[in-house]
């Protein structure tokens, strides 16, 4: 067993864990942010997707081990309160959640890239996106809500 202290959604916290266990396992066992989802399990679906350090990364790849001082950030940290995210709401207003599955990641996905790109081209959004897979193709709605987010974003 090992003591991890990181930051979790803006608070600092500190677990007993194995050393071994996943990212993605510690959050929703652990924790209960449960919007982090399994898809395959191998990192090539992006369901698990969360940020440390601000980049999107896979939560199934990574170990406890690995997050030892980082800033891990979930879908449950980007909301205010009881407020969504104003990605999380362009996705409601463009239809880009369907099933809902591969939300969470997607909106975490957006977040990292216009928090580093403030006005992405279609072609950056896609990128972006890469990584997480759709079972409903709704990704004409997802790269809408996102390019609509990056607009509204802009303009505050």
């Amino acid at each position: 067993m090992i003591n991890l202290k990181f930051i979790l959604n803006g608070k600092e916290v500190t677990v007993e864990t194995e050393p071994s266990i996943r990212l993605l396992d510690l959050l929703r066992d652990k924790f209960n942010l449960t919007g982090t989802k399994e898809g395959c399990g191998v990192g090539e679906c992006g369901a698990c997707t969360v940020l440390m350090n601000g980049k999107a990364v896979n939560s199934c790849l990574i170990l406890a081990a690995q997050i030892e001082g980082n800033e891990i950030v979930t879908i449950e940290g980007i909301t205010n309160g009881n407020e969504l995210h104003p990605i999380q709401k362009k996705f409601l207003k463009y239809g880009a959640v369907q099933c809902g599955f591969c939300s969470p990641a997607m909106v975490l996905s957006a977040f990292a890239l216009l928090k580093e790109n403030p006005n992405p081209t279609e072609e950056e959004i896609k990128d972006a996106i890469a990584g997480n897979l759709c079972r409903c193709t709704g990704y004409k709605q997802i790269i809408e809500a996102i390019n609509e987010s990056a607009k509204e974003l802009t303009s505050h």
